[in-house]
């Protein structure tokens, strides 16, 4: 038998029926909590969370896929929206497999590299995208555009910026 992903038969499965593992390490910082909402609220859900499929229970154990699903629970709207439904992607793999298969996916997910997001952000500027408008969109706090913009070492990038002056020179007393 030919093998098929498991990406080609998403199910819409009722949020009710499915539950968080009991052994995922991955946690996720509230900025990006939020990033995640809102990416979830502009773009819908892109893409499946990954579950088990307890038969004698009926329900559906997460593998990967946690943090998605936490906005549905946590977000009325968007529940709402998709009408208690999560779309799930199934893998029948004994515990040992899942947790390895839940480590793999947290891990492939990488980081991103400081210089392409710092380019992301001068590409962005150029287009004429403000500050406030990369903050919101990409989930920056106004301190990590900065450092971003500064590894560019493009002026034009802080053509707009009000600077303060962080001191004055004290006049020498004539003597």
């Amino acid at each position: 038998m030919e093998y098929k992903s498991p990406v080609y038969n998403v199910k819409a499965i009722p949020i009710e029926k499915i539950v968080a593992n009991t052994y995922n390490p991955n946690a996720v910082a509230p900025p990006e909590m939020k990033l995640l909402y809102d990416s979830i609220k502009e773009d819908g859900y892109t893409m499946p969370i990954v579950c088990y499929h307890d038969e004698g229970n009926d329900k559906y154990v997460i593998v990967d896929g946690f943090h998605r699903y936490r906005v549905m629970l946590e977000h009325k709207d968007i529940r709402e929206r998709e009408k208690g439904m999560l779309p799930v992607s199934i893998i029948d793999k004994p515990l040992d497999h899942r947790m390895a298969s839940t480590i793999r996916h947290n891990r492939a997910r990488g980081s991103h590299n400081v210089d392409l997001m710092s380019n992301i952000v001068k590409e962005l500027h150029e287009l004429g995208r403000s500050d406030a408008w990369i903050s919101k969109h990409l989930g920056m706090d106004k301190d990590e555009i900065l450092r971003l913009k500064q590894i560019t070492g493009l002026a034009a990038l802080f053509k707009d910026v009000e600077f303060g002056q962080a001191w004055k020179p004290a006049m020498e007393e004539e003597v």
